[in-house]
């Protein structure tokens, strides 16, 4: 096995933003469609259901590439392997702005999904091959900081191209984004081989594709981490995709105020997930974990326990929201990836990435089924969604202390 070198903290620095760019603009992509809706819904003539499939189809196809992608991750060398991913993605959104209709669009953002949904869990092996244990913490953070410049630039952003020069624009601009991103990663990155001596352990695994993935499942540690995981994203998107119905039906949120709950929560979390980050290397990431999984418990319930605020109270409600309900991920993140065997990294990331896309699946689908609108446009019963997140975010915190992590 090809010994890693390490790198010095400038170079270390660099690699991550570059890393973090790639996580930036795949993210981006997939938050552009939610407030492009009612833009979309007039400008192709299509009803919400139809508006429904363009932000599903993304997700159920990042989850079933996902699975594709642990039959062979592990067999090709990283750099090669996620910039390869990252241009079909740049083509594909690309695809998405060329669109002439609704179903050309449809195909586009499946095959968005289907590569950006490699990307995620290929960066985040990049991290686990690169930096070293006791600083993948503060790395998990810097990557994760793409999710709140994301947050902040995806809604403010994608609105201004798409009300000034149409819907196409916010997907030209991806993709004008991920092309020079491309040149930057050839650049900044390194070539990563070390892995592959060691990821075709039996000439089974050498003829089998499967092999490498079986090797994964039958780790019951790798099979904690998964469940941890899934929990998580159970917890968080039974809630999140309807805190911006349930601001205007019940809390009496304008639309057009919306993007300043994004605006705020994304700024404060691009600075609060990096602080979370160094906080888990200096005390320990399951302790960490534990600590901002039980303080993001009060804004699951306030958030879907609200009555008619004024905007600035709803302001500091949905940036405590952000800071820590998705700042669990930073830990968790650095709990996962560690947990990993060294030569099925990509594979068991690839497995965990697909895990995400379902179980977020999975939980807007039950939140969907249990909240109503009532005769008013009131939503009815999303206490029970609060209360339900909660309960599955007290099993994640449990299952935490069991997974063991390989320095």
């Amino acid at each position: 096995m090809t010994a890693i070198q390490p790198l010095d903290p400038a170079r270390e620095r660099l690699l991550l933003l570059t890393l973090a760019g790639v996580q930036f603009a795949h993210i981006l992509d997939f938050m552009v469609m939610m407030p492009l809706g009612p833009i979309l819904i007039g400008e192709l003539a299509i009803d919400t259901h139809q508006f429904g499939l363009l932000v599903s189809s993304y997700t159920f196809s990042a989850a079933a590439s996902g699975v594709l992608a642990a039959t062979f991750v592990d067999r090709f060398e990283r750099k090669r392997l996620l910039l390869t991913m990252f241009g079909l993605f740049a083509l594909a959104t690309l695809a998405c702005g060329l669109a002439p209709g609704y179903l050309a669009l449809l195909a586009a953002r499946c095959a968005a999904g289907a590569f950006g949904g490699v990307l995620g869990s290929m960066v985040q092996t990049m991290v686990g091959d690169l930096i070293p244990f006791e600083r993948r913490g503060r790395a998990s953070g810097t990557i994760m900081s793409a999710f709140a410049l994301s947050t902040v630039a995806g809604v403010p952003l994608s609105l201004y191209l798409a009300s000034h020069f149409g819907w196409r624009f916010p997907f030209l601009f991806i993709a004008a984004m991920a092309a020079g991103l491309l040149v930057l990663g050839w650049k900044m990155l390194p070539a990563l081989r070390g892995h592959l001596p060691s990821a075709i352990v039996s000439e089974a695994e050498r003829v089998h594709p499967l092999a490498a993935m079986g090797a994964v499942l039958r780790d019951a540690n790798h099979l904690r981490a998964l469940l941890f995981i899934a929990l998580i994203m159970l917890s968080s998107f039974m809630v999140i995709p309807y805190i911006t119905l349930y601001s205007v039906a019940n809390v009496g949120i304008r639309q057009d105020d919306l993007y300043l709950l994004y605006l705020a929560g994304g700024t404060a979390t691009f600075f609060t997930s990096r602080l979370i980050g160094r906080l888990a290397d200096r005390h320990g990431k399951v302790r960490v974990y534990r600590i901002v999984a039980l303080l993001a418990m009060a804004p699951l319930l306030i958030q879907t326990h609200l009555v008619p605020i004024p905007l600035w109270l709803m302001i500091v409600v949905s940036t405590l929201f952000f800071i820590l309900v998705p700042g669990r991920m930073v830990p968790a993140m650095a709990i996962v990836t560690s947990a990993a065997q060294p030569r099925l990294r990509g594979t068991f990331l690839s497995i965990t990435g697909a895990t995400q896309q379902l179980a977020s699946g999975i939980a807007a689908w039950v939140g969907g089924l249990i909240i109503a609108q009532d005769a008013a446009g009131h939503i009815v019963r999303y206490d029970i969604v609060g209360w339900l997140a909660t309960a599955v975010a007290v099993l994640a915190i449990a299952l935490a202390g069991r997974i063991r992590v390989q320095a």
